[in-house]
């Protein structure tokens, strides 16, 4: 197949009342386990590329020709995001190369500064039909949303996105980047008044962090393009720890790369599952 924009995703998943996975590939393992989640589930999935994992290959190609390859190579709808990028050029980069979106993230600049660059991005997307995210209110990684009173408002959301013209907004509603404990608690109230005020997808940030109930209640309240990164490293690192475990004499390491593979393959799978409000275990 060639690959789904991801507009069409999450237009498609507005109308039928359900959300998306976007999942970070950090490297070739972890794009072929979820394009495989996506085709056993018969789902779609967005698979994102984040700054960071740019700055770990070493540069933009590498890491963005492979995923590329795979997505288009998968026969389930695929979209390739780019994931919180600071740098507005990379922004820029990645809708040249072909990505379906892109997430411009000036959340930590000041709004007219934000809302200035933030335009220059989606001005240049336009002209492929390319989708931009951005970022209103802290997502932050150490206390960040968590902090007291760090949220997105409505008002300045709906400013927001009818000053850029952004195709989808990442919210600040509770969670928080990089938590391996699922405590983490959504203000449903919160996005239900955002969604009301913004015309275009919410999407949330450090879902790791949060217990499957409640990104269910977050769905429902509006929700659309729910992010996940943290929950699946996880289950690589302890597939490739157990496998290690009981195999301490291999060398090998597609074993246990494969193995690791494995896991974010049937989490990712779950996970689709649950976001589109089918039975999460098949």
């Amino acid at each position: 197949m060639t690959l789904t924009p991801t507009r069409a995703i999450l237009t498609d998943a507005v109308a039928t009342g359900r959300a998306v996975g976007a999942f970070n590939v950090l490297h070739l393992e972890t794009a072929e386990a979820l394009v495989r989640a996506a085709e056993s589930t018969g789902l779609p999935v967005i698979l994102q590329i984040s700054e960071n994992a740019i700055r770990y290959h070493g540069g933009f190609e590498p890491i963005a020709r492979a995923t590329l390859a795979v997505a288009e190579a998968s026969t389930a709808a695929v979209a390739v995001h780019l994931d919180h990028a600071e740098d507005a050029e990379l922004a820029l980069l990645a809708i040249d190369h072909g990505f379906g979106s892109v997430m411009y993230d000036g959340a930590k600049l000041d709004f007219a500064d934000n809302v200035e660059t933030t335009r220059r991005v989606v001005a240049h997307a336009a002209t492929t039909g390319v989708l931009v995210e951005a970022e209103l209110g802290e997502i932050g990684g150490k206390d960040g949303a968590h902090a007291p009173g760090v949220r997105t408002d409505p008002a300045e959301a709906a400013q927001f996105v009818a000053e850029t013209g952004v195709g989808a907004l990442a919210v600040a509603v509770g969670s928080s980047h990089a938590m391996t404990e699922r405590v983490a608690a959504l203000d449903l109230d919160l996005i239900a008044r955002l969604r009301s005020a913004v015309p275009v997808p919410l999407v949330l940030h450090g879902s790791s962090g949060v217990p499957d109930e409640t990104i269910v209640a977050g769905i429902r309240a509006g929700l659309v393009k729910i992010n996940v990164s943290t929950h699946l490293n996880a289950q690589f690192t302890g597939a490739i720890r157990r496998f290690l475990d009981e195999h301490p004499t291999v060398v090998d390491s597609r074993k246990y790369l494969a193995a690791g593979r494995d896991a974010i393959e049937a989490e990712a799978a779950r996970l689709l599952r649950l976001f589109a409000g089918k039975d999460p275990n098949g």
